[in-house]
């Protein structure tokens, strides 16, 4: 993948959450765009622990482009409005 393609997608408003399938097998969730920093070749993923309304970063993974695979979109959820 190419980092321009990647960056693309962190700033496409609204955001939309998507997964990142690398070649070795792993899936790697992207929820929120501020905690994705994209290099040449890399990019460092802040990794959030659990579903906290404020991404708080548990740990960081660092991913070779060339090894992402293909990516898929996460379902937006709805809220229901309250009317």
């Amino acid at each position: 993948m190419r980092p321009d393609d990647l960056q693309e997608l962190l700033r496409r408003r609204p955001f939309e959450p998507f997964r990142l399938h690398l070649s070795t097998g792993a899936i790697l969730e992207v929820r929120h765009p501020e905690l994705a920093l994209v290099g040449r070749s890399v990019v460092a993923l802040q990794v959030p622990a659990g579903n906290l309304p404020i991404p708080l970063a548990q740990h960081r993974v660092i991913v070779v482009l060339i090894h992402i695979v293909y990516i898929d979109f996460l379902e937006l959820r709805v809220v229901p409005s309250t009317n």
